[in-house]
């Protein structure tokens, strides 16, 4: 048993501990999701052509654990900002089918300011948007899909707590400056012709060769390619006549026509 003497130093000492630990939380007060993006991002954004305002696009891909953000440069391309190492992802190779399964969703999906959370058990985290229209097409469940920090995942995308930060930052001030969404395109890999006819014997063929509709598009043209579901399956740029709605199991409504 510790005698009072050494009993009293330690208690002496927590007050000391706690300010410490309520430091490193807040970064001497300052929360976290409000932590200004570094100089050094600001000037990679400025390299590229873009600033903390850009309009943004974040892509993953499962098989190589990689996560890239994207910024719409002043020519109105979007340049590659940064590609961030997945720390870890759950699953294997293919979409999410139910609540409970441990899979990390694959498909397009938008995120909005309502989506963020500053207040993560995770460090930071936003919402992946899973179920999307497609999904609930096919009855696919699951709640809480995230993109977060603190490097652990069941059905997530687990990044590091710096790297969250800044992912989460340049989230938040593209928000600031009035984009009202960013999209988020996620993969089971680079959706090469080489890479499909590798996972060519997989039930996922299918889904995986629509999913590249999508990627071809901002492959070549470096903007992100609108989306919504019909005919049971993603389209992609589709201008829809004034007042109707894409159903996702329905034909597409005619006279639908692709945006140049």
């Amino acid at each position: 048993m510790l005698d009072y003497p050494i009993r009293r130093r330690a208690f002496l000492a927590l007050p000391a501990v706690t300010l410490l630990v309520s430091a490193c939380s807040t970064f001497s007060g300052i929360p976290r999701d409000k932590l200004p993006l570094t100089s050094s991002a600001l000037k990679h954004l400025s390299e590229i052509g873009a600033s903390a305002a850009s309009p943004m696009l974040v892509r993953i891909f499962k098989e190589s654990s990689e996560l890239e953000v994207w910024r719409q440069s002043t020519s109105g391309d979007y340049q590659l900002f940064r590609t961030y190492r997945i720390c870890k992802w759950s699953g294997t190779l293919g979409p999410k089918f139910a609540e409970g399964d441990g899979q990390a969703p694959e498909g397009f999906y938008t995120v909005t300011p309502g989506m963020m959370n500053p207040n993560s058990r995770l460090y930071l985290s936003f919402n992946t948007g899973f179920p999307n229209k497609y999904d609930r097409a096919y009855g696919r469940t699951g709640s809480n899909l995230m993109v977060h920090g603190d490097c652990r995942s069941v059905g997530c995308y687990a990044m590091t707590d710096e790297q969250i930060r800044e992912i989460y930052g340049l989230a938040r001030d593209a928000f600031a400056a009035g984009n009202p969404s960013f999209a988020l395109e996620m993969y089971p890999f680079r959706m090469t012709e080489q890479n499909l006819q590798k996972h060519a014997d997989s039930p996922f063929l299918g889904f995986w060769q629509n999913l590249k509709e999508g990627y071809d598009l901002f492959e070549t043209q470096r903007w992100p390619a609108s989306w919504d579901v019909c005919e049971g399956r993603y389209v992609f740029n589709v201008v829809v006549p004034s007042g109707q709605t894409l159903e996702p199991l329905a034909a597409c409504p005619a006279p639908a026509t692709t945006q140049l």
